[in-house]
């Protein structure tokens, strides 16, 4: 009994003299909050700083909040959050890029301000050796404002892509090609986007000198377009046109205006939202085969309604949606859908997440009449009869040790 007690006493020393070590380095000491930094690259480049795992172990907290922004880029807001003995200080910095940005310019924009904004905690911390601030003379200041370019584009995106894969065996092979084109155009009163698409799937099975293929191909045409009413409410139309040899459509093409209204203001998106969306509107089927409602085509009033949240803080982030939808002319043909979604920091070095979908359908009314063959359900050539679908996650993470990674080590890629 009494040697289990030394041998506690001489843990807790121990424990205690690390915590000491700890916090006895003079550098401010850094964790960094970011799901879509180059982490690795910040670690190697910033100095000055000791990069810690917890975020109480730190001086400041780099709590970043992202957002897609009009140019194909991301919008940044980095909230510098101080801790313990910085515990007064706490401001933000924000800043954008754009499509044209090579992954390295994004990396070195995202450090700029991670400096920019550290100065501060710095001074605070009086740790200025090699901190130095560098500002435009008056001339060349002025110089730039002449410069300020105009936007030639007026504000609008193009992209095209395209890609491709073959694989195979002695027995098997398949291939796979998508193409697509994309407009967009996004101001703080008018966002519209255009996008047109293209894919093909073909598997080729050989077995006792019998072939068979499977091709499932499809089209789409989507234009969506929203106009901002005020700072909680927005109106919009939606429109698509296509085809789909898997979900049995010849045709298809629909037309719906949607109102949403969002509880908290829009520029507080990045952190926290909760809407409220409907939609109403014209369907027109063509299908390849006659339904199991003996239709060859037609039109259809539909509707739906969704409720969807999220929240992002330094605890981590939530977010959330349930939807129903209704064709209007027969009532009973509806769905719902359910997801949530957690990632949640419980305690020190220890998080947890959770995510699932629960959809409710009984509104499939393209399925064809007919069986399905055995090779068609194992090939997945036809879309089958099935009155829900669900998918769930779950996992969490624990770490402990030294509270400090600023070492990086890339060799053999882990």
């Amino acid at each position: 009994m009494l040697k289990s007690f030394s041998v506690l006493i001489l843990v807790l020393l121990y424990s205690y003299h690390l915590q000491a070590q700890e916090n006895s380095n003079e550098d401010l000491k850094i964790y960094l909050d970011c799901n879509v930094c180059d982490n690795t690259f910040i670690k190697q480049t910033l100095g000055n700083v000791q990069f810690v795992r917890d975020q109480d172990q730190g001086d400041v907290h780099l709590f970043f909040l992202t957002q897609n922004n009009g140019s194909g880029g991301r919008l940044y807001e980095i909230d510098f959050i101080g801790k313990n003995n910085f515990e007064t200080i706490k401001y933000r910095l924000s800043f954008s890029t754009d499509t044209n940005m090579s992954r390295d310019e994004v990396r070195n924009r995202i450090l700029e301000y991670i400096k920019l904004g550290l100065v501060r905690f710095w001074i605070e911390k009086g740790a200025l050796n090699g901190v130095s601030v560098t500002v435009p003379e008056p001339d060349v200041e002025q110089e730039l404002k002449k410069n300020e370019v105009k936007d030639p584009w007026n504000y609008w995106v193009f992209r095209v892509g395209a890609n491709g894969n073959l694989n195979g065996e002695e027995s098997s092979k398949s291939s796979n090609i998508n193409f697509n084109v994309s407009a967009k155009r996004v101001t703080k009163e008018n966002k519209f986007s255009f996008r047109l698409g293209f894919n093909e799937n073909k598997s080729t099975f050989t077995y006792d000198d019998d072939k068979i293929v499977s091709i499932n191909s499809g089209k789409s045409l989507n234009i969506n377009d929203v106009i901002s009413v005020s700072d909680h409410w927005s109106v919009g139309a939606f429109g698509n046109l296509g085809t789909s040899t898997y979900s049995n459509y010849s045709l298809y093409w629909s037309f719906k205006p949607a109102i949403e209204y969002n509880l908290f203001n829009y520029e507080e998106s990045t952190e926290r939202q909760l809407t409220v969306s409907y939609r109403n509107g014209l369907r027109y089927n063509d299908y390849i085969e006659r339904t199991v409602y003996a239709k060859n085509d037609e039109f259809l009033w539909e509707h739906s309604l969704s409720l969807g949240g999220s929240v992002r803080q330094e605890w981590g982030n939530i977010n959330g949606e349930a939807s129903f939808e209704q064709y209007l002319h027969d009532t009973r043909l509806n769905a719902l859908n359910f997801y949530l979604g957690a990632n949640v920091r419980v305690f020190k070095g220890f998080n947890f997440n959770v995510g699932g979908n629960y959809r409710i359908t009984r509104n499939q009314i393209n399925l064809p009449a007919g069986n399905v063959s055995l090779e068609e359900l194992l090939l997945k050539q036809q879309q089958l009869a099935s009155g829900y679908n669900y998918w769930v996650n779950v996992g969490f993470s624990y770490s402990f040790g030294s509270i400090y990674n600023t070492i990086v080590n890339p060799r053999f890629n882990f």
